[in-house]
């Protein structure tokens, strides 16, 4: 299922969520013009290794390391939400986020959204992290981070409609689904993927849902902090 736009308008202009998306574009770029050793070190540098952060944590706790060397060690939780392995990946987690992001920056407002995304990110790949504490295999994308604007989605915005692209073998047809639908099948599917595979899997499926219930919880937050209409 491929989402083109849904049924609520924004509410502000997504400043924000269009600064991400092209951020992730222009990075994105600057990837693919480097060397094939270049491109792997970048990816290694600033995409999120597990068993690095975790050595990291080991080394700080046990003192033969100090802080500088943990933030270091820590930055990729947020660098690594701006790069992507290849352009499917990039155009499929763009295409989501604008779509959803700009009602959540709507919501949350501009800066409160900016650092919420940010957390998100960091919080899901944490996820991943937890699930596979002793991976050498980067983690990039801002799938998790997504994730979670789709989890506040969820929450905030139950009655809106989504216009979706549903394959059907060799047809193509366009639908409106309830975004409680889309959303919930879409977390489910997350949820089996992670649950049903072995091993390390080339995509982090407990990121997206560790993200997307984070994201559940911020929309929670949010909802309950409204001022009652009386």
């Amino acid at each position: 299922m491929i989402p083109l736009r849904d049924s609520v308008p924004a509410r502000k202009f997504p400043l924000v969520n269009i600064i991400f998306i092209i951020i992730n574009v222009v990075v994105f770029i600057y990837q693919q013009t480097l060397p094939e050793m270049q491109w792997q070190q970048f990816v290694l540098t600033y995409g999120m290794v597990p068993a690095r952060l975790t050595g990291g944590v080991a080394a700080f706790l046990s003192r033969e390391q100090g802080l500088e060397a943990l933030a270091a060690g820590a930055f990729p939780l947020i660098s690594a939400n701006f790069l992507h392995g290849g352009w499917l990946h990039l155009i499929g987690n763009m295409v989501y986020l604008w779509v959803f992001g700009d009602n959540i920056e709507g919501r949350l407002g501009h800066l409160r959204y900016l650092f919420v995304y940010l957390l998100m990110g960091a919080a899901s790949q944490l996820c991943h992290v937890v699930a596979h504490p002793l991976s050498a295999i980067p983690l990039v994308g801002a799938s998790g981070a997504i994730a979670g604007v789709l989890g506040a989605y969820f929450i905030l915005f139950p009655h809106s409609r989504v216009l979706t692209l549903l394959p059907l073998g060799f047809f193509i047809t366009f639908v409106h689904i309830p975004a409680v639908i889309f959303l919930a099948l879409w977390f489910v599917l997350q949820l089996l993927n992670a649950t049903l595979a072995a091993g390390v899997q080339p995509v982090a499926w407990w990121a997206h849902v560790g993200g997307f219930v984070i994201g559940a919880i911020v929309g929670l937050k949010k909802l309950k902090g409204r001022p009652r209409v009386y």
